[in-house]
């Protein structure tokens, strides 16, 4: 019998699943790493802990669920959140921890490129909204502010490529990540020579640029008997995890857009054209030769429930921290909509689209005396869902999106299903597979074996099994609320930026 691996590189984990080749999972294992803030600003990883956590999670997932039961592996798919950078010397050993995406400190860096002359000529081509979370900003911060660093750096690398480096011995970005770095031209698939120029370096300093279904090579040896796979095992470069989660969501009609929230969150929809915003507002990553992803991505996603958790909530076990989740979740089922008046901003780690304004941060706004621990939890997790909504208005200015789907593992609790329904006052469907990240892998992987004509025809494949429609009601109150959450956020502006410069 033969099986799949899609391995997701995750911003807080790696996740790991094997699928048969009728998409059934075989298997699932996750293994978590830390991210360091040195400063507030300042969001980094260890690339080598992460590299060790994915090898000992697929080793484990390998030993117990595929060679137990006699599969072989045919291909490992690789997926990974976008915008980070690692810098590396000419042995490929890193000069830098990983800058994650949710990395401000190019706040400077991005201002200053936002006024330049050659900022239209860099979105139009890259599509990739300037901001600090922008590999373009990181590598133009790096030149800045560590010259040193800069002067050693042999290549400018994602994670993945890192990772599949290691594993192969080729550098390599497919062209979904690697339309996630603002260094991108999507419509020539090459890097573009205006980026290139403004950040100081040169094309043989980055990745070679691959489509999705490029095979780097096969796995080096001591990795092949290390994990117990075959030497005719290949390896898939794969795509951003955004765009496979939309692949993976079955949202192909243009009518249809997804959510996903993990630790972050984002409004997607595919098609056949670049959506161009006057605005700068919206992003266009490449999926393939003839498809884009578009939409926007928030940095306000399950990592602020998560920190809303870890703060103030109960561990009834150490380092629980799923049921301490659980546990505010239900507290925050029993408080009405709209959380008796409290409303949260959720920019604990600057904001993304759709306002693109790193120095944002969180606001409770409303706080009266009689509010509980479950209006701040509901609070929350409604301030996370305007924000979805706020891109999803802006998205609704370029598509008539009449249906969602929804898919990551915040998203997809039928508690925050049914608000999102509300707060958009549309139907919200869910599919069989919670992780459409680790589906849209397995559909490219079985496109390349023959069982799809295409990567449309594989999307289109997806059920949808479950519907949630809107409470009407719920939402005439929540567009009331979304008002004024709307028009604090504009009114803030100011004074973000004047806190930030205390």
């Amino acid at each position: 019998m033969d099986c799949i691996i899609s391995i997701e590189l995750g911003t807080n984990a790696v996740r790991v699943y094997a699928f048969d080749l009728q998409g059934g999972t075989i298997g699932f294992a996750k293994g978590s790493y830390p991210t360091f803030h040195p400063s507030p600003d300042y969001s980094e990883q260890d690339p080598e802990q992460i590299f060790i956590t994915m090898l000992y999670v697929l080793k484990n997932l390998l030993n117990e669920k595929v060679h137990s039961k006699n599969y072989k592996v045919l291909y490992i798919c690789f997926s990974a959140s976008m915008h980070s950078l690692l810098a590396v010397d000419k042995s490929g050993a890193p000069l830098t921890n990983l800058i994650t995406w949710a990395d401000n400190r190019g706040k400077k860096e991005a201002g200053t490129l936002q006024t330049s002359p050659e900022s239209d000529e860099i979105y139009k081509a890259t599509g990739t909204p300037i901001h600090p979370m922008s590999p373009l900003v990181k590598i133009v911060w790096l030149k800045n502010q560590r010259p040193d660093l800069f002067q050693k750096t042999d290549k400018f690398m994602s994670l993945k490529s890192y990772i599949i480096q290691q594993l192969t011995g080729r550098v390599i970005l497919d062209h979904s990540l690697a339309s996630a770095t603002g260094l991108l031209n999507i419509y020539k698939k090459q890097w573009e020579p205006a980026a290139l120029q403004y950040a100081g370096i040169s094309a043989s300093q980055l990745p070679e640029a691959v489509p999705i279904n490029h095979c780097p090579g096969k796995l080096l040896n001591q990795y092949r008997v290390s994990l117990g796979v075959s030497a005719s095992t290949k390896i898939l470069a794969g795509s951003s995890d955004g765009c496979f989660a939309t692949l993976g969501a079955g949202v192909w009609d243009r009518h249809k857009a997804t959510i996903t929230i993990e630790d972050s969150a984002a409004v997607r929809v595919i098609g056949n054209s670049v959506l161009c915003d006057k605005k700068r507002r919206l992003f266009n990553y490449v999926l393939d030769d003839t498809h884009y992803v578009s939409g926007g991505p928030s940095n306000s996603g399950g990592i602020v429930f998560e920190w809303f958790a870890k703060q103030f909530g109960d561990f009834r076990n150490a380092y629980d921290l799923e049921t301490c989740m659980d546990d505010l979740i239900r507290e925050a089922s029993g408080a009405q909509p709209g959380a008796e008046k409290l409303l949260f901003l959720p920019y604990l780690l600057g904001e993304r689209a759709p306002i693109w304004d790193a120095q944002a941060r969180g606001v409770f706004f409303g706080v009266n005396i009689n509010h509980e621990r479950k209006h701040f939890a509901r609070a929350v997790i409604e301030g996370i869902l305007y924000e979805m909504y706020s891109i999803g208005k802006m998205l609704q200015e370029h598509r008539d999106i009449k249906e969602l789907s929804i898919n990551g593992s915040f998203a997809s609790l039928p508690f925050c299903t049914q608000l999102i329904a509300d707060i958009f006052h549309l139907p919200v469907s869910v599919g069989t597979n919670a992780s459409s990240v680790s589906m849209g892998a397995y559909l490219l992987t079985a496109t390349e074996i023959g069982m799809y004509k295409n990567i449309e025809e594989a999307s289109r494949s997806v059920t949808l099994t479950e519907t949630c429609k809107p409470n009407t009601h719920n939402n005439n109150i929540y567009t009331r609320y979304y008002s004024v959450f709307e028009n604090l956020t504009g009114k803030l502006a100011s004074d973000f930026e004047a806190l930030a410069n205390l």
